[in-house]
């Protein structure tokens, strides 16, 4: 059997409010195979991008990660100290962050930006050597060997993002975690970025967790997919099998929100908002915009068990 490079177990992270205790992310575990892409999916307020601060060790307060463990190629991050998780992050780890357009230092070419982050983690390379090995990794992201000598301001949005893509692969990670790559880019775009990812992915060999709302972009490039509601994991299955077969009745709601190709129907939404972290309704989340909820679906929590192999929802009536 083939030991997961990631994998979390029962991860929560907790926000301090003055209205009361927020958890954005509830008990969550899943886990990541070597060359796998694994999607999470979900919508805004879900916890998708904490999980990914959470797994990096990057929650900062009012937040806190109290309880649950993550573990990368069987090292726990989560007993690290400061300056070995600063070590591990990059190296074996790195997020490809949701906000390309802030997330560039201004004030520093991206070629300076790239060797900076390869000296702090001790990479070998220098002068000429430093500079061909930048080279070649603006290249390898779709990009000309010139960009290295540009400010951020003077590059596109797509730029930008295949620009943190370079950093992101600059140490060859085990892990890369790419939230929402594609936000706030045009469809054009979208694909030249989802296509340098996949290269990336191919090159060295990296597991990908993909973050993201569009259900149709992780159809087209994860082979698991997780679904998250209210900061739970309320489903994950290999892809062909949610989006055939989907378990959980949010799954089926967010899939027949989807324009058909095959057929002519308005998509359907879902009705109501999802729930505030601060105040959960009783027993399932879901439960107030559910169509199938029942009595029991008021009163008891649902847990994730396996309803086949490879697939577990969180629902009592799957």
């Amino acid at each position: 059997m083939t030991v997961a490079v990631l994998e979390i177990n029962g991860l929560s992270v907790s926000f301090d409010h003055p209205k009361g205790l927020v958890r954005a992310v509830d008990n969550v575990s899943f886990s990541l195979q070597p060359r796998e892409r694994f999607g999470l999916v979900g919508e805004s307020g879900s916890g998708k991008s904490t999980m990914a601060l959470a797994i990096m060790r990057l929650i900062r307060p009012p937040g806190r990660i109290d309880g649950g463990t993550v573990h990368l190629a069987g090292s726990n991050l989560s007993t690290l100290s400061e300056s070995e998780i600063r070590r591990t992050r990059l190296a074996g780890i790195a997020l490809v962050p949701q906000g390309a357009m802030t997330a560039l230092n201004p004030v520093m070419r991206v070629g300076a930006q790239i060797a900076d982050a390869m000296h702090d983690h001790g990479a070998p390379l220098r002068g000429p050597d430093l500079a061909d090995y930048i080279s070649d990794l603006m290249i390898s992201v779709g990009l000309s060997a010139g960009t290295a000598n540009k400010f951020p301001h003077e590059l596109s949005g797509g730029m930008k993002q295949r620009a943190c893509i370079a950093i992101a692969i600059c140490l060859g990670p085990k892990v890369i975690i790419a939230d929402e790559p594609t936000s706030a880019l045009d469809v054009v775009v979208q694909r030249q970025v989802m296509r340098t990812l996949a290269a990336s992915h191919q090159q060295l060999g990296a597991a990908i967790l993909l973050i993201g709302h569009d259900m149709g972009l992780m159809a087209q490039f994860v082979d698991r997919l997780g679904v998250m509601y209210a900061g739970r994991l309320v489903e994950v299955a290999p892809i062909r099998d949610i989006i055939q077969t989907p378990r959980h009745p949010y799954t089926r709601m967010l899939i027949a929100s989807l324009p058909s190709m095959t057929h002519k129907a308005a998509p359907r939404g879902i009705p109501g908002l999802a729930p505030s972290l601060r105040d959960l309704p009783t027993g399932c989340a879901f439960h107030p915009r559910c169509p199938d909820a029942q009595e029991r679906c008021l009163k008891e929590t649902t847990v994730p068990r396996k309803v086949a192999e490879g697939i577990t929802a969180a629902c009592h009536f799957v």
